[in-house]
């Protein structure tokens, strides 16, 4: 009954986010991400969901753990490497930010670190964390949730390049066109 309830919560959250993702690329002047403006309510509402999905992800993993008999050496091999490298990143990149532009607030155009490889390293790095944990995890009902919030992960990028052309114009678009939106 609790893995019924947790997959649903978090296939729930991933339903409602990638809806607003997609509200916000389908109707740019009328976008729910990045948000209009950044209010005290602003990280709750990005914040929530998102910790929800990952603490989701990390229960269902412990409650089914390696319940598709994945071998050792791949989960452990490939997996934690990828949480690693991927936390890494994110929390590299997020010190530069600081939690609220990583949240949505305005903030400066970042071309340095390692957004000089990828327009968009936070999600890259949020894609290997997640397909990290699926991959160790080995669990059914990881996958299911986890490739979800990737979809929201791939999906995000299309929702936030119109606002940031917006927010920094030509150095913006220059910065597109030397560096890929992903790797």
């Amino acid at each position: 009954m609790m893995k019924i309830f947790l997959v649903s919560l978090g296939l729930g959250v991933a339903a409602a986010t990638f809806v607003a993702i997609f509200w916000s690329i389908a109707f740019p002047a009328h976008r729910l991400w990045p948000p209009k403006r950044y209010t005290t309510m602003t990280p709750v509402l990005v914040w929530v969901p998102t910790f929800t999905l990952f603490g989701v992800l990390l229960v269902l993993g412990v409650m089914e753990w390696n319940s598709l008999a994945v071998p050792a050496w791949i989960r452990f091999g490939l997996g934690v490497p990828l949480i690693v490298a991927g936390n890494i990143v994110v929390w590299s990149e997020a010190s530069h930010f600081g939690i609220p532009q990583t949240g949505g607030a305005k903030g400066s155009l970042r071309t340095e670190g390692m957004y000089r490889y990828s327009r968009n390293p936070q999600y890259v790095a949020d894609i290997a964390i997640v397909g990290g944990w699926i991959i160790l995890s080995a669990s059914g009902s990881v996958a299911a949730v986890g490739l979800a919030g990737i979809a929201i992960l791939i999906a995000a990028p299309f929702a936030e390049e119109p606002w940031l052309k917006a927010q920094y114009g030509s150095a913006f678009q220059d910065y597109m066109r030397r560096v890929r939106r992903f790797l």
